[in-house]
């Protein structure tokens, strides 16, 4: 059997494009055959039928209506999928044979632009990664489609670098070079959820770089490295041969150096919390959740990418900081401005689609009111003497051009689709206004002919209705029909209850009014088309323009926090002095009720102060407090007001945390493991110029091993010459405050607790000196653990305190003399067992073994509980809840 021509068609446009699910267009539908129609089917949960295709068995096959197909594309898109639009290419009235058919755009997960789709506040960026393994150095490259921006940048080949770059701008898809290793390959799809394609290094190589000297305006390849070349070829292929357009608002290459921004790697974004929370992956909670004051979705978009490359540039930062400090300053002038740019649309996502032809009429006024509000904030910005603004000012074009033509042009309220008319405003075309008068009068001439036809026969409810099926028709009840004149009406339907009848008269008029409607809808398009043309040549004023206004937004966001949050302005220094007096963690005080977060001091240099050694028990704050010193640091480069009384900030080239810990069994790492990982890349990317927050090193393992760890990490840190980074290093380890005096640079500081009988109360404050313990047995009982359980922990630990301080001394011992005696360290640690094996004599005379379980202790919990209730204060709905849920409880013990 041989396949029918629409198969043959099918199967050969489906040949090129064989890893998307193909969206092949047939009528009202977009059908789905073979493979893809399954798959789709489970995906978007469509009933999978069967069409005969000239095979023995029928193709399974499903479809959508074309005019639902965002909403099924963007959902595939969503689970990682690519989508290819097959559409028919010619007219079928004139087509010979089978209507022609081809792909007019391959949607993939970096590259869909559909604002339904797009969250408004991010960017959603395509990557692409070139390796050459004989200069070992890649090339990385990033484009938002919607917004035009394309970004790139040159490394030495290091799996370090490239996923830090991967976190930075947390892509949606990435296209690769087939040199990439598959240890690489397996580390990036660990660590991130992306979609990724490989190509042959073919892919990624033209030999005169036409294709990027075309499309760039700023391109300079004496500039660029091989690799970087290579890289920005592929990724523009990749997008050319998805959007099938010529795309040109992306007209700029920036070129970055990943050396003139902070450094924060994969680990450090996640547990600091800048743009999610770690629990469930949401704004809130997070450092931009707290700076995110923005009015526009450009200055949204901005501001999350000054966050994840915070400037290490002094000049560039006290550049901003001098415009928030204006902007704070000048209260009026800050509100007027920040109440203009809440009118302020999407320019760059609106360019982007005047780019795509993707661009309908209501967006055009979008951009036309958008364009209106720019001479007022021409005006503001006039009246403000900042650096930074005044290049701004200077540099804000106020596209008065182009405002003009949109405003002659298009309607103020036109129609969504620009095939259907009523779109172009009077006065612009002649043609245009001479069709729409026609229809015009058409109309009026129905409207007069259905009062005509009622006086005549006398029928009040004749009425002269339209439908695309027969046209303009007169529709009379059956109840009437006898008060028709006789041969004044030609009979063209009967219905149940009326008789529906035409005129020739009608039907003339009938063809002047749909054929002026026709050629209106017609040339309406036309004429857009050319408005839309004409735009176009002013891609790059309006994105410099859009560019502008985004860092407005973003430095006005920073001037709102700075003043409603009360913060300071930060100095900045390169000396390697951290000063903060009077600290606050942004977030976790925004959570609070105002004025109750216990603010902190933090100093740290080059010398004495190096590193912290913060000692104290869990709950205390420790890890808040450490989290704070990083955030205030990060908000400060990135030229926002802190949280403190006032601060002065050395610049850090990187930022490193170890902080929790998880494990990654997925990728059969325990975690300890993890720990380890994070500490060793640590150790080795750190400088002296970086900041590092390490908490609980060494918890993972044995008390020992982990002791032995810690203390050695210290030593790493303090005396490795090129290392010596500014460190806070918090610990349940208190026997390792004896190294303050011991390493130079180590200084110890502890939580403040306050013990009231045998109850202790956190200060949440970090004061000079070390804990001299751990108070892990006091918050144990705060935790609710038995009695009995608190009173031989006691016990217990009494013992192995007095074994800590002996064997403390001979670790010191050993170190200087670099001698070992696992002998005597043997039999201490067997002395102290056997006391502590004495030293418990139960309360409970019997010959069993009694072992303190869980349930045990849940059990201990529901008697406590049951014993705090106070019944006088319950209501009979309340006392019924609570021995419903008492009940419950028990039963699963």
């Amino acid at each position: 059997m041989a396949l029918t021509p629409m198969m043959v068609q099918y199967f050969e446009i489906k040949e090129t494009c064989t890893d998307c699910i193909l969206f092949f267009r047939l009528g009202d539908f977009y059908e789905m055959f073979f493979t893809d129609a399954e798959l789709a089917a489970k995906e978007l949960e469509l009933v999978l039928t069967g069409r005969d295709c000239g095979l023995e068995k029928r193709a399974p096959m499903c479809g959508i209506p074309y005019h639902a197909a965002n909403t099924y594309v963007g959902r595939l898109i969503a689970k990682g999928y690519k989508v290819a639009i097959c559409e028919q290419v010619e007219d079928p009235a004139v087509a010979k044979g089978i209507v022609k058919r081809d792909i007019i755009k391959i949607i993939t997960p970096g590259t869909y632009t559909d604002s339904g789709f797009l969250e408004e506040s991010k960017n959603n960026y395509v990557m692409s990664i070139y390796i050459d393994k004989k200069t070992n150095f890649c090339g990385l490259c990033f484009c938002d489609v919607s917004t035009g921006e394309f970004s790139c940048t040159d490394t030495k080949l290091s799996l370090v670098n490239i996923l830090d770059e991967i976190s930075k701008f947390s892509p949606k898809e990435i296209i690769v070079s087939e040199d990439i290793s598959g240890d690489m390959l397996s580390a990036i799809k660990e660590r991130f959820n992306v979609s990724y394609s490989s190509y042959p290094n073919d892919y990624f190589i033209t030999k005169d770089y036409t294709l990027i000297k075309n499309q760039f305006n700023n391109f300079c390849e004496i500039t660029l490295s091989e690799e970087l070349l290579r890289s920005i070829t592929g990724l523009l292929s990749y997008i050319m041969d998805t959007q099938r357009n010529s795309l040109s608002h992306i007209d700029t290459i920036e070129y970055y150096d990943i050396l003139d921004y902070v450094s924060l790697d994969a680990n450090s974004r996640r547990n600091l919390e800048l743009t999610e929370t770690l629990r469930d992956k949401t704004k809130k909670g997070s450092l931009l959740w707290v700076l995110d004051r923005t009015n526009t979705a450009m200055g949204a978009r901005r501001l999350r990418k000054w966050l994840d490359q915070p400037l290490i540039n002094k000049a560039l930062i006290e550049e901003r900081l001098e415009v928030v400090s204006e902007l704070k300053s000048n209260i009026s002038s800050h509100e007027d401005l920040k109440d203009v740019l809440t009118d302020i649309y999407d320019i760059e996502r609106l360019v982007g689609k005047i780019s795509s032809k993707n661009v309908n009429a209501k967006e055009l006024i979008s951009l036309k009111n958008s364009i209106e509000k720019i001479p007022k904030i021409k005006l503001i910005l006039a009246g403000l003497n900042s650096k930074l603004m005044r290049k701004i000012y200077l540099g804000l074009d106020d596209l008065k051009d182009i405002y003009d033509t949109l405003n002659k042009s298009i309607i103020e309220n036109p129609a969504i689709s620009i095939k259907e008319g009523n779109i172009i405003k009077e006065g612009l075309n002649t043609e245009v206004d001479e069709l729409r008068l026609a229809k015009a009068s058409g109309k009026e001439w129905i409207a007069t002919l259905e009062n005509d036809e009622k006086g005549i026969t006398g029928i009040r409810s004749l009425k002269v209705g339209y439908n695309r099926v027969f046209g303009y028709y007169i529709e009379i009840t059956k109840a009437n029909i006898p008060l028709i004149p006789e041969g004044r009406y030609i009979r063209k339907q009967t219905l149940s209850n009326a008789e529906r009848y035409i005129t020739p008269e009608l039907k003339e008029m009938e063809e002047k009014i749909l054929g002026a409607e026709e050629k209106l809808v017609n040339l309406e398009y036309e004429v857009f088309t050319g408005i839309r043309e004409e735009i176009e040549k002013h891609v790059e004023r309006m994105k410099n323009t859009a560019q502008l206004i985004s860092e407005i937004d973003c430095l006005s966001s920073l001037a709102t926090i700075a003043l409603e949050n009360n913060y300071t302005k930060p100095e900045i220094n390169t000396k390697g002095i951290f000063n903060i007096v009077g600290g606050r963690h942004p977030v976790v005080e925004k959570m609070m009720p105002t004025n109750t977060f216990i603010e902190n001091d933090t100093y740290m240099d080059t010398v004495d102060n190096q590193l912290l050694l913060i000692t104290g028990p869990n709950m205390a704050g420790k890890s808040t407090y450490m989290r704070q010193v990083a955030l205030i640091t990060i908000m400060a480069q990135l030229g926002s007001f802190v949280p403190c009384a006032s601060a002065d900030i050395s610049i850090c080239d990187k930022i490193f945390t170890r902080i929790g810990a998880s494990d990654d069994l997925a990728a059969g790492k325990s975690t300890f493991m993890v720990e380890m990982w994070e500490v060793s890349n640590i150790l080795q990317n750190a400088t002296n110029r970086s900041l590092v927050l390490l908490d609980e090193v060494g918890r993972g393992t044995s008390t020992y091993d982990g002791l032995s760890i810690a203390w050695s990490v210290i030593e790493y840190i303090c005396k490795n010459l090129s290392l010596r980074s500014k460190t806070l290093f918090a610990t349940h380890y208190h026997e390792l405050t004896k190294l303050e005096g011991m390493i130079k640079g180590v200084k110890n500081y502890s939580v403040a607790v306050k013990k009231i009988e045998n109850e202790i109360v956190f200060i949440r404050k970090i004061v000079p000196g070390g804990a001299d313990k751990s108070y892990g047995i006091e918050v144990a009982k705060l935790a609710g653990l038995p009695k009995d359980v608190i009173t031989r922990a006691s016990e217990i630990l009494e013992v192995l305190e007095n074994l800590n301080n002996t064997e403390i001394d001979l670790i010191d011992k050993k170190t200087s003399s670099k001698k070992t005696n696992n002998k005597n360290e043997k039999k201490l640690v067997e002395t102290a067992v056997k006391e502590a094996a004495i030293a418990y004599e139960p309360n409970i005379v019997t010959d069993e073994v009694i072992q303190i379980n869980f349930t045990d202790i849940e059990k201990d919990n529901i008697l406590n509980e049951i014993k705090n209730i106070n019944i006088l204060n319950l209501t009979p709905m309340d006392g019924f809840n609570k021995l419903y849920e008492l009940v419950n409880r028990a039963k699963l013990l």
